[in-house]
């Protein structure tokens, strides 16, 4: 039996009278919708079922103007931002020539409150609105965040320069990513797992429990390993003769050792040469971020020409409890007050990140592993950050980097990426 593939959802929004239909009836290459010119022509949303080549099969949503305030005005409203809702992309349909953008303010507001994927067009009734982009762009601050294009939606052959701008930045909710691509069968994969006091009871933290359930699942061997942490950075003779041990215990080598990030000043000295090495943390944000990994990695490279004066955020998606040595508060700002003296850092924490309108301001974004964050709200952080130019990367590769540019080309090795574009060991 086939996997089942669940349709995206992509729906059309604006005011009345904007071109949503046109833009309907473009995608669908069909009269799916009725155009005309009378105000709140849409009376109910329509929609439309279709497979898009490359992308798969979709559902669209043709709305009816967010705008109308007479007759059906107020339950048409209702009904579209419940479509707002279920969408998991929204095409933001605006003619320049017209005058106020509250709609299309409360459209990205709510839709960014929801974390969708937003794409904006600009539908020019006339060759010459293209003037007024800028106005409406200085209207609608928010559209900064995110890609748009110009068109014309009665225009046929616009269709297929709309397919590619759709294409181009849309990420399907069934696009896959291996949490472990190197994963071999019947070899042995090591979990070092360095339990401290916020290490919760009776249970593997989320990203533990994924690296052993798709080991397993993929007929290979995971096998758990307890470092202690205390005793190996105070070059306690036991506890290397421990993991020593332990380590000649298998008949032949593991393939590879999946670390606790925290770990990584014991385990990139303490890891063979000839043997994989990466986090949990790295593991993590390239599974959240579909596979953007080396866009994380590349980020790094912002602290070779960070000075004083520049400002660092660090971004968490949760609120736990931080107790002792935490990373984000703790840790990495400990080490960059040593190496960078007056770079400023700043925090975020669960839901700040959307509500900084200050993101522009920093030299860089260091984000957790994403553990307890969906794709869906990470992507959101990544476009913002993306369209305006500023640089990220997470706790896992600045560990890494903490204990040298060796130590973080290791763990991005098993996955084939180098941001200092040098050669690659292939496994």
């Amino acid at each position: 039996m086939g996997v089942l593939v669940e349709r995206d959802h992509i729906g059309i929004f604006g005011k009345m009278n904007c071109g949503k239909s046109s833009i309907m009836n473009l995608l669908t290459q069909q009269e799916t919708s009725i155009v005309d010119s009378t105000p709140g022509t849409t009376a109910d949303t329509k929609v439309a079922l279709q497979e898009i080549h490359g992308l798969g099969p979709v559902k669209l949503f043709d709305t009816a103007g967010l705008d109308e305030s007479h007759g059906l005005g107020l339950k048409k409203r209702a009904k579209v931002l419940a479509d707002l809702k279920e969408c998991d992309l929204v095409l933001l349909v605006i003619d320049p020539d017209t005058r106020g953008f509250a709609t299309e303010g409360e459209v990205l507001e709510k839709a960014r409150e929801l974390d969708k994927q937003i794409l904006v067009i600009y539908n020019l009734f006339d060759p010459s609105s293209t003037q007024r982009i800028p106005i409406v762009e200085e209207s609608l601050p928010l559209s900064r965040f995110h890609q748009k294009m110009s068109l014309v939606a009665v225009d046929h052959s616009c269709r297929q320069p709309l397919l590619e701008f759709i294409l181009g930045h849309f990420v399907s909710k069934n696009y896959k990513t291996e949490l472990l691509p190197f994963v071999e069968p019947d070899e042995f994969y090591i979990l070092n797992i360095p339990m401290d006091a916020e290490t919760p009871p009776g249970r593997y933290l989320r990203p533990q429990a994924m690296a052993e359930e798709y080991i397993t699942r993929h007929w290979a061997y995971p096998v758990s390993y307890r470092m202690d942490l205390s005793k190996a950075r105070n070059e306690d003779v036991g506890e290397r003769r421990r993991f020593d041990e332990f380590f000649r215990s298998f008949a032949r080598q593991p393939k590879a050792i999946v670390t606790d990030s925290q770990a990584m000043d014991i385990m990139h000295t303490w890891t063979p040469d000839d043997m994989m090495l990466t986090t949990f943390s790295i593991m993590m944000i390239n599974y959240v971020s579909r596979g953007r990994l080396a866009v994380f990695a590349e980020g790094i490279k912002a602290l070779d020409n960070l000075k004083a004066g520049d400002k660092i955020l660090i971004a968490e998606a949760c609120n736990h409890s931080r107790i002792a040595e935490d990373i984000g508060t703790v840790q990495i700002p400990q080490y960059i007050r040593r190496h960078w003296p007056g770079v400023t850092i700043e925090h975020n924490f669960g839901r700040e990140f959307q509500n900084n309108d200050r993101l522009q301001s920093y030299k860089l974004v260091i984000h957790c592993g994403g553990c307890m964050i969906s794709a869906q709200k990470l992507l959101a952080r990544v476009r913002d950050l993306d369209s305006i130019g500023v640089p990220y990367t997470n706790y896992g590769i600045f560990l890494a980097y903490a204990q040298g540019r060796a130590a973080l080309q290791k763990v991005l090795r098993p996955w084939a990426i180098d941001p200092w574009d040098r050669p690659l060991i292939a496994h």
